[in-house]
């Protein structure tokens, strides 16, 4: 989901939390699962979502990412409809994919 922020100057910073969905828990005592973004499939740490209730997610999950993290976990419906409204966006859903790609968590 798309959260804007204001700076000092008067400018609107946007940052975006993308959908992905949980293909497989990669390291389970650094909690990393790899997660399929739009066809991106990239490491992400998944151990914010340790204390929500049922004991964090698995495989077939969809979560919310923002720079490596899984901030929440939403339901399909939920992570298809935040897809269409960044496809949207254009550019700047472009660029977060771009951004996604040449990023690694090991």
């Amino acid at each position: 989901m798309p959260r804007s922020q204001t700076s000092q100057d008067g400018r609107t910073a946007m940052c975006l939390a993308i959908p992905g969905r949980i293909i497989e828990v990669v390291d389970v005592g650094n909690r990393l699962a790899r997660v399929d973004v739009a066809g991106v499939q990239r490491n992400v740490n998944i151990g914010l979502l340790d204390a929500d209730e049922g004991g964090g997610v698995g495989p077939g999950d969809w979560v919310l990412i923002h720079v490596g993290f899984a901030l929440s976990q939403v339901d399909e419906e939920e992570a298809q409809a935040t897809l269409k409204l960044l496809q949207g966006m254009g550019e700047e859903y472009e660029q977060e994919l771009e951004e996604l790609k040449g990023s690694l968590i090991e």
